[in-house]
């Protein structure tokens, strides 16, 4: 490394306020903003000038152009500088000592490499910043440039250009290496740095549209890498596929030190929310990687402060950010392109390839790498790629889209390493049965020996080979390697067994129509034992789902799905379980009826693959809001079991409890009640009290008991269930704090608001500490908790919290999803009853249509919502409208439920008061004397509800001027809420007051 140092020159104290041109080549526009930063913050002016003048400009009158900027010009020099053009080194030195030497007074330079530069740089006397930190990177600059050391006149903050471009951002993830060889694109760089600058705050989007194989991944890697210093994060997510995408950007969570756990949902929603703060960073850019499918833009896309930059073939982006068009090369490109991979040509040879190839990065970049590694004659590769000789294309059917030169031109390649290097011809057809993008190559060498031909054993027995190959595909840029960043995986490179190789769309589809079908039928048959072979083999650990994600896009194009080998149908299995476990609801609907699309022809619906397959796919469809195909789909499952002969008891059990499950969702509670009851039955006998399945069709019948309101029969299930997870799981186990949770619904619906406060602000806290504050299951409990808090009479406003569980669930499930649209309508009652009744009619009717269309105007809880729509018209004002809610509701549920459930119990009750605001008075003592004696069967004596409705039936006996039996049956219930919930809770207060009490209807749906 150059050691000289640079001394202040005469007069450099009075040098202040001159005026700096800095010229600089794209590739280090990172280090000409921070040396502008530097500059003017010691009090000079500067103007930034990307210089890269046409080959056809004489180099001299280019130079020579630069002398018309105002004040000194400075150089910022490397060996990439004297690759711009290209030009030859003797043009470059016959520039640099005639026009530069004759001004050497205007000219200055400094040098960012450890490469020799050209002998004539000599006369430029450049400050070399190669290797030196911060602090004297800035003396020597100073020195060089003679001006005066000291601290800056006017210190500028943090911003664009600050940082030193030999520090990389704190978080820097996954970014592919930079590509030496970019060239040219930099206008269109700057128009997207324009953009995202440029953006209204919170809506930073620029989206690289254009066609495949046209160059948009290599452009979005140079602006990470040629615009680093401006962020504090820089986060590049593959999204060739859902999973992938997911898996990879939640990965950010941690790396930001988010409190969160494993999972990709809870990891999103903390991530975004971070982003969106700005905290820790605010500068931060997220770059998707082939991101087609916008149907997730409101689950993934972040917003915040930083931007996001997005490569993608769909044009419909534009609907969420700024589009750029990225076209294919201008020639002037193509050729300096060409002419620095493969020096030995000249330009007017360079000029006819890429004129052959159309100009497409894709194409000359296999185009260079050929002719810059082979010795072909270029006139030679161009009779053949024009010609096709002796590619045997004929065979290889259609190639709608991709032009013929380009199948040639990787014919030629593929020939001719098929002569000199046949183990890379192999690794290369091999990886078309992959799916493209990001591929685990390495798995391969943990394969056992003899599931390999004798032809492939190489693949693990012979390291030199395996990495022969595999360079030679990356020089000859058909792969290029991925780089995960060593911070966040290991503290070493990874070994062959981890290295995963990007092969771009457009080649994977070339190279597959160029391999033969017994070729591609052994290969094939090779990745799916691979997948097989690399199964984690436990779907529910978390810690595992990252191997699963990276699996999961290669089961379609290996065949996997129609696979005859047990092992790779139990690792398809595998990978839906994966899907479910891991919240990726809409990649399980899909997969699962792919493999049913596949298994439906290899196997008989009753056979034990298919049983199983359905048993995945009904869950996958059931948490994903599909009840009725879920329930459609395991009704015939069941129905065939049964007519078999000899199917097994734990088949049987297995499609009960899914059947079961469906019938509650659906509202079928005693069809479904019943069914659990067998499922615990046979459980019992076939694996013992103790057993984790015994415990779930445990848990699953208090779930019945408690949706036909039989609150403490549940309650003592329940907790028998939660005492036997304690011990046979742990008191932290995800199942046991299920548990946990029912038990405290159960103690509130019980009427024990203090009891089922405590146990649930204890669940709470074990929620955040082992699952994370954004896990579904977490913002159950929490939305339990608010429950508790409300029933319990808790004087802080619960309205903030509410908005805010609101837009976390929102975030997690979608606003249509059951659980979202749940917290909806408990928010609408809230806000009722504390007087936003604008808020209230708003959440209430977007409830009640929610619920509507998603479980039919006859479902259970479709019905009771026309309760609480008749209790905003009510406090609206609206009285018969009002009291034609409450009849509708109470005489549905009755119907279908039976009078005695407390759903019901509580429509009565709101239609008993509806009809005495409207002066039916004797029909509204009547429905309250009812009321309350089936309330006292029902739940109790003394349960909060039992004696709400004791204070209905003596404002309704006061109003029918009874005031001596109002009188009595209102002192007891005033003596029995203040014994039961305290003199001062809210409901004791009302009734004091003789306030009509009213019942909420909140939506359960197990």
């Amino acid at each position: 490394m150059n050691t000289q140092r640079y001394q202040v020159g005469a007069g450099a104290q009075d040098r202040v306020g001159e005026h700096f041109t800095i010229v600089f080549a794209g590739f280090y526009r990172p280090w000409a903003t921070w040396i502008q930063h530097r500059l003017e913050s010691h009090g000079h002016r500067t103007t930034l000038h990307r210089w890269d003048p046409p080959r056809e400009v004489p180099l001299e009158a280019a130079l020579g152009d630069l002398l018309l900027a105002r004040g000194r010009i400075l150089l910022v020099l490397s060996d990439w500088f004297f690759e711009l053009g290209p030009r030859r080194e003797d043009e470059w030195n016959e520039a640099l000592r005639g026009i530069v030497a004759d001004n050497v007074d205007r000219f200055a330079a400094v040098n960012l490499t450890n490469r020799a530069l050209l002998p004539a740089t000599a006369v430029l006397e450049p400050a070399d910043l190669w290797g030196v930190g911060a602090p004297e990177a800035e003396r020597r600059l100073l020195a060089r440039l003679q001006l005066p050391e000291g601290p800056p006149r006017r210190p500028l903050p943090a911003g664009p250009g600050a940082r030193y471009p030999n520090d990389p951002p704190a978080v820097w993830g996954d970014v592919p290496r930079r590509n030496r060889r970019f060239t040219g694109r930099d206008d269109l760089l700057n128009q997207v740095q324009e953009q995202l600058m440029d953006a209204d705050r919170g809506t930073a989007v620029c989206v690289l549209v254009g066609m495949s194989g046209i160059g948009k991944t290599q452009m979005a890697a140079e602006y990470a890498h040629r615009f680093s210093s401006d962020y504090d994060v820089v986060w590049w997510v593959n999204s060739d596929t859902r999973g992938t995408q997911r898996e990879r950007f939640g990965e950010l969570a941690p790396e930001l030190q988010l409190d969160v756990g494993s999972e990709p949902g809870e990891r999103i929603r903390a991530l975004r929310e971070a982003l969106r703060r700005g905290e820790p960073y605010k500068n931060w850019l997220i770059i998707f990687d082939g991101w087609d499918d916008t149907d997730l833009v409101d689950e993934i896309l972040p917003w915040g402060q930083g931007h996001v930059l997005i490569t993608s073939r769909n044009r419909l982006w534009d609907r969420y950010g700024a589009t750029v068009d990225v076209p294919g090369f201008q020639r002037h490109e193509s050729t300096g392109y060409l002419m620095r991979r493969a020096p030995r040509l000249t330009a007017e040879q360079a000029d006819a390839v890429a004129s052959e190839l159309g100009d497409v990065p894709i194409a000359l970049v296999q185009a260079a790498a050929w002719l810059g590694e082979s010795d072909m004659e270029v006139a030679d590769y161009l009779r053949m790629v024009r010609d096709g000789d002796g590619v045997g294309l004929a065979d290889h059917g259609e190639y709608e889209g991709i032009p013929t030169s380009m199948i040639t031109s990787w014919s030629i390649l593929i020939n001719r390493l098929r002569e000199t290097q046949p183990h890379a011809v192999e690794l290369l057809t091999l990886c078309t049965s992959f799916g493209a993008g990001r591929i685990p190559i390495g798995l391969i060498r943990v394969m056992p020996p003899a599931q390999l031909p004798d032809s492939l054993g190489w693949l693990v027995s012979d390291l030199p080979s395996w990495t022969r190959a595999l360079d030679t595909l990356v020089n000859y840029s058909v792969f290029t390697r991925e780089s995960r960043d060593l911070r966040t995986t290991q503290a070493h490179e990874p070994g062959p067994e981890q290295e995963s190789v990007h092969m771009h769309r457009l080649v994977h589809d070339i190279v597959a129509r160029l391999t033969s079908p017994e070729e591609r039928q052994l290969h094939r048959r090779i990745v799916r034992r691979m997948i097989a072979a690399a199964d984690p083999g436990n779907p529910q650990d978390s810690r595992l789902w990252p191997r699963y994600a990276e699996l999961l896009p290669h089961l379609e194009p290996s065949g996997a799905l129609g696979s005859h080998d047990y092992r790779v149908q139990e690792t398809v299995l595998n990978l839906l379980r994966y899907c479910m476990h891991s919240g990726e609801f809409r990649t399980g609907v899909e997969l699962a009826e792919q493999i049913r699309t596949q298994w439906s022809e290899m196997f008989p619906p009753e056979h034990p693959r298919m049983v199983e397959l359905t048993t995945q796919q009904g869950n996958i469809l059931r948490a994903h809001g599909l009840f009725r195909a879920a329930y459609e789909l395991d009704r015939e499952c069941l129905e065939r079991l049964r007519a078999l002969p000899d199917t097994d008891a734990g088949s049987l059990m297995t499609a009960t409890s899914c059947l079961a499950a469906d019938q509650r969702f659906l509202g079928q509670y005693t069809e479904a009640l019943q069914m659990q009851r067998e499922v615990l039955n046979t459980a019992l006998e076939l694996l013992g009290p103790d057993d984790y399945t015994t415990l779930l069709a445990q848990h699953n019948l208090g779930v019945g008991l408690r949706l036909l309101g039989r609150y403490s029969e549940a309650y003592d299930i329940d907790l028998e269930t939660l005492r036997a997870r304690e011990n046979q799981l742990r008191a932290r186990h995800a199942a046991t704090l299920v548990s946990g949770i029912a038990c405290a619904r159960d103690l509130r619906l019980m009427g024990r608001y203090g009891d089922a406060l405590a146990r649930q602000e204890l669940g709470m806290r074990l929620h955040i500490q082992v699952l994370g504050a954004n896990h579904p299951q977490t913002l159950r409990a929490r939305h339990n908790l608010l429950l508790c808090q409300r029933r319990a009479g808790s004087p802080q406003d619960l309205t903030g919290a509410m908005a805010g569980l609101l837009e976390q669930m929102e975030q997690v499930h979608g606003r249509r999803h059951y659980a979202t649209m749940g917290l909806v309508v408990d928010f609408g009652n809230y806000a009722r009853e504390h007087g936003d009744i604008r808020q209230a009619r708003e959440l209430i009717e977007e409830g009640e249509s929610g619920f509507r269309t998603l479980l039919g105007p006859a479902h259970p809880i479709s019905t009771g919502m026309l309760s609480n729509t008749g209790l905003v018209l009510q406090a609206a004002g609206e009285r018969a409208e009002a009291l034609t809610m409450f009849e509708s509701a109470y005489a549905g549920l009755a119907a279908s439920l039976g009078p005695d459930h407390p759903w019901v119990l509580g429509c009565a009750l709101n239609a008993a008061a509806g009809r005495n605001f409207t002066g039916r008075l004797e029909s509204a003592a009547d429905l309250s004397r009812d009321t309350l004696r089936r309330a006292r069967t029902a739940l109790g004596q003394d349960h909060p509800f039992t004696l709400s409705c004791e204070v209905a039936l003596a404002a309704d006996l006061r109003a029918l001027r009874e005031h001596e039996e109002a009188e009595k049956v209102e002192e007891d219930a005033l003596q029995r809420l203040a014994r039961t919930l305290g003199a001062q809770h809210p409901h004791a207060l009302s009734a004091r007051q003789r306030s009509r009490p009213y019942w909420d209807f909140e939506p359960y749906l197990g």
